[in-house]
């Protein structure tokens, strides 16, 4: 008994008991992780860590008091045997016919109502439900007050339902006791399909060799080191493997110490949630990695992106659109008056694109609520364009992810794509052109252009005037000279060379002034269309990296225990 006792503790004595505030502080980060990729990933790859968030909130709000640890094995392991020895009592049907355990079968050490809710939450019926108390046994039960013990149906049962149940039950459990027999000890499906993934699971996993008594004194080291060998290479290392036989009392005294120690330190609920943690947070990793991405696509790439945009938009169109109409406003009010009404006939090159007309004249109050311009539609090379920026723009942003990444940033980026044309459009048609004010220069050339043609109109009545006096035969004006020349003459020539010359001398500074109005107005309409890009295109972009920021922080929380 007492060499049994230390072996059990020596298999125990490297656990660290687990901080319940710790392990919420773990579950809560899983949860920040679901929040972060929620709608960026795979539904199927968070299946998992979904179940743990759901189970372990559940499992923590049952009750702390009582421990849920199952037997599991295969058929003829002799489990529902080790069940009702450790009861004492024939509680689960024990036979040469297989299966035997269709149902399973719960024994509570205690009173029977304080587990009910964790034996409805795994789903044992009422009439397999039992109660280990009775008035003969003092004291001795004491110790496994709070034990609900299961007898689980056989996990390589024929009938497929039996493995489902084991399945979903060993996911609910507190602590694990693999029930196996000298003959089927090796099994491969026991070792590949269970044990081995229990390999996080170590701290709640306990491996019995059962029916010991089959075999010799010198057989059973060796079958112990067989199986050690197995568990080992299963990576359940320092996992307890005890020897019991239901036969002989004595032979259930390890089984027992052992289940009392769990019982006594009301850590397997806490140290199995600990180890799913674990494996949700292992499978997790490789949607996550360790490299920090940059906080989204380089200069360069959003410079195409603009450019993309600038041509989708018809930046070029309208920009052009600013000089002409710059060219067509100026000259309507630096030229000769004569010919500016001539001018105004014309139609307004920004106007004939739903855009600001000329200064004072705005648009229809209808239209600026539409904000709808007649831009030209792009092209299909620049709509083309725009689609190879925009996954450049993911493809560089999401260059450092892992690989279910990558598409979540591609969607990112095209999630706005229908919405591009109208945010475009009203981009354009919300920017200050620049051209609604009139220069300076324009007023001041254009009260020298009236000056001059009022002179030539001057001179020009004045020769008129002189002729009709003439031709009614009534006494001739006087004429001053100017020189040789006649005043009325030098007024009407003067005034209509002057026109001619100050005109002529406007020109080049209009060409030159046009296309600074140009260069501006491209300049603004460019940083309208960025600002589109921003909202529509990298904005959504950043989000996802930001949640990637965000789960790689959590997961990386929820990995430390």
């Amino acid at each position: 008994m007492t060499n049994i006792t230390g072996r059990i503790r020596e298999a125990f004595r490297g656990d660290q008991r687990v901080d319940p505030d710790a392990l919420i502080a773990r579950l809560d980060a899983v949860s920040r992780f679901l929040t972060a990729v929620d709608g960026l990933l795979p539904d199927s790859e968070l299946v998992p860590a979904h179940t743990l968030v759901e189970r372990a909130g559940t499992r923590l709000a049952l009750s702390r008091d009582h421990t849920v640890v199952a037997l599991a094995g295969a058929t003829g392991s002799g489990k529902s045997s080790l069940f009702n020895a450790l009861a004492q009592l024939e509680l689960s049907p024990v036979g040469v016919r297989r299966p035997t355990t269709g149902v399973t079968h719960a024994c509570v050490w205690g009173p029977l109502e304080g587990a009910n809710r964790l034996l409805d939450w795994t789903g044992v019926l009422p009439r397999h439900r039992f109660v280990r108390e009775s008035a003969l046994d003092a004291d001795d039960e004491t110790a496994l007050h709070g034990l609900i013990l299961l007898d689980l149906p056989d996990f390589d049962s024929v009938q497929r339902s039996h493995r489902l149940e084991v399945d979903r039950l060993l996911g609910l459990v507190d602590q694990v006791v693999w029930v196996v027999d000298p003959q089927k000890y090796a099994d491969r499906v026991i070792h590949d399909s269970y044990l081995r993934e229990f390999h996080r699971h170590r701290d709640v996993t306990l491996v019995v060799l059962n029916q010991a008594d089959r075999l010799s004194p010198a057989e059973l080291p060796r079958v112990l080191d067989d199986l050690r060998r197995l568990l080992d290479s299963d990576g359940l290392t320092g996992v307890p493997l005890l020897a019991t036989t239901a036969i002989d009392p004595a032979g259930m005294v390890g089984l027992r110490t052992a289940l009392e120690r769990t019982v006594a330190e009301r850590q397997a609920a806490l140290r199995r949630l600990a180890g799913d943690v674990d494996s949700v947070v292992a499978g997790l990793d490789e949607l996550v990695g360790s490299a920090r991405p940059a906080g989204g696509p380089d200069d360069a790439t959003v410079a195409g992106l603009n450019r993309a945009l600038a041509g989708a938009a018809g930046v070029p169109a309208v920009s052009e659109a600013v000089e002409r109409a710059y060219r067509h406003r100026a000259g309507a009010a630096t030229g000769w008056p004569v010919v500016q009404g001539w001018r105004r006939l014309r139609p307004d090159p920004l106007r004939r694109l739903h855009l600001p007309g000329p200064a004072g004249e705005g648009t229809d109050p209808a239209e600026s609520l539409v904000a709808a311009t007649s831009v030209p539609d792009p092209t299909a090379a620049q709509r083309s364009a725009l689609g190879l920026a925009i996954r450049a723009v993911a493809d560089r942003a999401a260059a450092d992810l892992p690989a279910a990444w990558p598409a979540a940033v591609t969607s990112a980026a095209r999630s706005r794509l229908g919405d591009l044309p109208d945010a475009l459009d009203r981009a354009i048609a919300g920017t200050d052109l620049g051209l609604d004010r009139r220069p300076v220069w324009w007023r001041v050339v254009g009260g020298v252009q009236w000056l001059v043609t009022l002179a030539a109109v001057v001179g020009l009545g004045w020769l008129a005037l002189g002729y009709a006096l003439r031709v009614l035969g009534l006494p001739a004006l006087d004429n001053p000279m100017v020189g040789q020349v006649p005043l009325p003459t030098v007024l009407l020539l003067g005034g209509l060379l002057a026109g001619l010359l100050v005109a002529a001398l406007a020109r080049p500074v209009v060409r030159w002034a046009a296309q600074r109005a140009r260069a501006r107005a491209r300049q603004r309409l460019t940083v309208r269309v960025a600002e589109v890009g921003e909202e529509y295109v990298l904005a959504p972009v950043r989000i996802v990296l930001a949640s990637y920021a965000r789960a790689r922080d959590a997961l990386r929380d929820a990995a430390r225990r």
